[in-house]
């Protein structure tokens, strides 16, 4: 059986008909520079046609372009941000974030930081960290285009999070992942299910950190562009039941995270995660967690 015959198999075995995918190209407006600018009207004088997504408030797909989006002097301005559209989820599932502590755990190259700090409307203050030193640039430089006043870079393993001693309202832990085959053309050849293995405890690894910096009415919002169960509906099942955790409810688009992985029963609470399958969007997974109040 060949690499990709083994996860389409598996994929099969969750519910989903495996299909080509080519997710279209997404930006998000980031309304604290954006507002009062006209920004549609403008990116559709100089060519720019966007389509809303309908279950993003800021998401637009981007219908066609005679110029690179990435070049528009509307981008350079930070009016907005090019960021796939399941990658836009997260951050909103958050309940609040004005004046929030915010840990930013694995933030490179930065689209989930500047969509935080638009939400915060620049109050409060985000931690944004990365382990890898030569990513910061491109994280730093993000922020800086954005106009972000409210967060600090570190070059440090989320790992190693709690090294900071400082607690955290929001965390968000966008883990690294095994990716998905949308993002890459030669992924079933380059993945095994060792590499999904070994992605997975490093999660849980971030995770177990994670619960140290969370203050006691802290919320965690973790997701993963990996479709690998491990990585996803078994490592939050995991979680209610090692890290004294509990998930919560999250209205956004997908479908219910999966209760019976392979015959695996999980929590039913998992079913409150959201898993969002490869089409229009790569694939995705998204869940909110929250400390478990003792029933004393």
């Amino acid at each position: 059986m060949s690499s990709k015959e083994f996860f389409v198999n598996r994929y099969e075995q969750m519910g989903w008909n495996f299909q080509d995918a080519s997710p279209k190209q997404a930006i998000r407006i980031n309304t604290s520079n954006a507002k009062g600018k006209n920004l549609e009207s403008r990116l559709a004088a100089g060519g720019v046609q966007l389509k809303k997504i309908p279950f993003l408030e800021q998401g637009y797909w981007v219908q066609r372009s005679k110029v690179s989006v990435g070049a528009t002097a509307e981008y350079l301005l930070g009016l907005y941000s090019i960021q796939e559209a399941a990658a836009q989820i997260p951050a909103t599932v958050f309940t609040d974030l004005k004046d929030k502590m915010v840990l930013d755990a694995c933030a490179a190259p930065g689209g989930k930081t500047v969509q935080l700090a638009d939400l915060m409307s620049n109050t409060g203050a985000i931690v944004a960290l990365d382990v890898e030193k030569q990513r910061l640039a491109a994280l730093s430089n993000h922020l800086e285009r954005c106009h972000i006043g409210n967060a600090v870079v570190y070059n440090r393993d989320a790992r190693q999070a709690s090294g900071l001693k400082l607690k955290f309202d929001r965390i968000l832990l966008d883990v690294p992942c095994s990716g998905n085959f949308t993002s890459d053309q030669a992924w079933f050849t380059r993945r095994t299910i060792k590499d999904v293995e070994r992605n997975a405890k490093v999660q849980r690894e971030i995770l177990t950190e994670a619960i140290k910096c969370l203050q006691d009415s802290g919320e965690i919002v973790y997701s993963t562009c990996s479709l690998e169960p491990e990585e996803d509906e078994l490592n939050m099942d995991w979680a209610t039941k090692n890290l004294n955790l509990r998930i919560e409810n999250v209205d956004c688009h997908g479908q219910e995270g999966l209760t019976d992985v392979f015959g695996q029963r999980l929590d039913n609470s998992i079913r409150h995660c959201r898993r969002v399958w490869p089409g229009e969007t790569q694939g995705f997974f998204v869940c909110k967690l929250v400390k478990r109040r003792n029933s004393n």
